[in-house]
């Protein structure tokens, strides 16, 4: 029994998915399609650059997707993988958006345009450089709530990423976060502020909430094909208003991925397949449980190491 998993921002670096940009017409056509929605050349951005073009959450965030969508229709034409038979669909972050319209609940012009949209709103939601994110390793996520309730006074920080055994993402003011920092290293926790421009999945997003409740109410869509895992809930839905209202709550609330990650291995999956740029996803999977066989998949090449069919 197998999953497939989709990334979200982070993994994303000029030149993705180009292999299949120069091979395949279809994946060129999706590029087409992608920059006439959107109305600038994300397939350039994609392609050449530069770096800070791409990094730039409007198009990260689309950008990726593209990527991912690209890369799952690359294997569902080029290998006799029945992609729609996995257990569950699901993404980090925006990759929710990814599973979401490979599974037949959103359009991909819905989809990327969403996307495009949902990037403006969350760059904007606090002022340029007033917002940050840092990475805690090493910890157990009680012992970081612990941290939180003990300096409830001195900062005010918020888990935005649970993403696995000792990885933990926080965000919050810049100010709040560089206490937190100060609290982590008298402390000797290891930690990483992230080149981020904003504090994502925690209430400071709530203007962004507001302008995507909006706009995801007034998009289509279907039940998809196969259960999604909501990064809210870390559990199953196929039901559409549930679906809508989960992203909506998804803007502000912290990204349940090692949860996630047991919940599906709980109920039977023992395979996963990381469909877009990077490796990010395998890597977390592979610390959650290391006996799960995982699986990345963001060129040709990686086709052939792909050994089951269930």
């Amino acid at each position: 029994m197998f999953s497939v998993i989709f990334p979200g921002q982070g993994s994303q670096s000029i030149g993705m998915t180009k292999e299949l940009y120069d091979n395949f017409t279809y994946i060129k056509d999706l590029f087409k399609q992608a920059d006439d929605e959107l109305g600038y050349s994300i397939s350039k951005i994609i392609l050449e650059g530069p770096k800070e073009d791409l990094d730039l959450t409007e198009n990260t965030q689309p950008a990726i997707f593209l990527a991912s969508y690209s890369i799952f229709e690359m294997i569902k034409k080029e290998k006799d993988i029945k992609l729609d038979n996995a257990k569950y669909f699901a993404g980090h972050s925006l990759g929710e958006y990814s599973a979401l319209a490979t599974s037949g609940s959103l359009d991909f012009k819905n989809a990327i345009k969403l996307l495009n949209e949902r990037g403006k709103a969350m760059q904007t939601a606090v002022p340029k450089g007033t917002g940050g994110m840092v990475a805690v390793l090493g910890v157990d996520i009680k012992d970081i709530n612990n941290l939180l309730e003990e300096n409830q006074n001195n900062y005010k920080c918020y888990i935005a990423n649970d993403n696995s055994n000792g990885q933990i993402v926080l965000s919050g003011l810049n100010s709040d976060v560089d206490k937190f920092i100060d609290t982590l290293k008298s402390k000797k926790i290891k930690n990483v502020k992230l080149p981020v421009s904003a504090p994502f999945h925690c209430k400071l997003m709530n203007k962004a909430t507001s302008i995507m409740r909006e706009k995801i109410n007034n998009t289509n869509f279907e039940k998809p094909k196969n259960c999604i895992i909501s990064n809210v809930t870390a559990k199953e839905t196929q039901e559409v208003d549930k679906i809508k209202d989960l992203l909506i709550k998804q803007i502000e609330s912290p990204v349940r991925w090692r949860e996630s990650v047991i919940y599906m291995i709980k109920n039977g999956v023992t395979n996963f397949i990381e469909i877009g740029p990077g490796k990010v996803l395998s890597g977390l999977v592979k610390r959650i449980d290391k006996t799960i066989n995982v699986n990345t998949v963001n060129k040709f090449e990686d086709l052939k190491d792909i050994k089951f069919n269930d």
